[in-house]
């Protein structure tokens, strides 16, 4: 799954440059309507996609499978994008029928508040259609939908998070399937604002599976383990649907991080100068 994704995304980085000088031939036959679980999008936000794909009777049955561009663009830069292969792949695609599944994504924040323009809201252009992966010109890039959504900054009670003890500054790296994380030592804290409800808590990372190979990954709410699990994959996901009971009765809960085994770069890797103690990479943590 996760090795998919790398491909795509480096099959993106080169395409992105090309796409935007082409102009982009629609697809006659094929229909989009998206959907999102939150009714107000704001940036620092996690929601539900929704694709419900239809073809009618001018539907030319596709000669091979396509994936799906799906970007979301702030001006003239890509904020993100969340390219993907639909379950069903385009060539099984007939007419007369419906495609129906849900993506989730991450609208990461980039809304300037004390910006004195600023008007309260944000636009984001989403763009979408099939491209083929194998192609480098551009030629086969097939526009279905485009809208503009607004965006709102998060409600002012979204919990704030506290990077505390156990976290090493945040790195980033274009090319990462991460793109930007904070390595931590063996255990590393959090603290973070009780908002005395339910809440959906996701954390991204990954593990160096030859560096520490079995590494096993455990999180905990204040004095309680939560999960603890070995990844699969030098990636990995996590999202837990957190009861108010759970984070206890104070205005803020400890979320700790931890692993059973950490590595120095400086043993283990060639040529690397790198003396820290490393645990895992974190690439974010959502709490709302």
């Amino acid at each position: 799954m996760w090795k998919k994704g790398l491909v795509v995304s480096w099959v993106l980085i080169l395409l992105i440059v090309v796409f935007g000088c082409q102009k982009k031939t629609e697809v006659k036959g094929v229909h989009l309507k998206i959907n999102f679980s939150e009714e107000q999008l704001t940036d620092n936000l996690i929601t539900d996609m929704q694709y419900t794909w239809t073809t009618d009777e001018n539907f030319t049955k596709f000669t091979q499978d396509y994936n799906i561009y799906v970007h979301f663009w702030h001006g003239d830069n890509l904020l993100f994008q969340d390219d993907h292969f639909p379950p069903v792949p385009t060539s099984q695609w007939e007419a007369g029928k419906e495609y129906v599944y849900s993506r989730r994504i991450y609208i990461p924040s980039f809304i300037d508040e004390f910006d004195p323009e600023f008007k309260g809201e944000e636009t984001l252009k989403l763009s979408i259609g099939f491209y083929s992966p194998y192609d480098r010109t551009g030629e086969s890039m097939q526009e279905v939908y485009s809208q503009k959504l607004k965006v709102t900054p998060p409600p002012l009670d979204t919990p704030e998070i506290i990077y505390e003890e156990g976290w090493y500054d945040l790195e980033e790296d274009p090319q990462s399937y991460l793109k930007q994380w904070r390595w931590t030592a063996k255990e590393a804290r959090c603290i973070i604002d009780n908002p005395h409800r339910d809440a959906l808590l996701v954390i991204r990372g990954g593990v160096n599976m030859e560096a520490a190979p079995g590494q096993k990954v455990i999180f905990k709410i204040n004095d309680m383990v939560l999960d603890e699990f070995v990844p699969e994959e030098s990636y990995f996901e996590r999202s837990y649907n957190i009861k108010k009971e759970m984070l206890g009765d104070k205005d803020e809960f400890i979320l700790t991080i931890q692993t059973d085994k950490t590595f120095i770069p400086a043993k283990v890797i060639p040529n690397s100068k790198d003396e820290r103690e490393l645990g895992l990479q974190i690439s974010f943590i959502y709490f709302r």
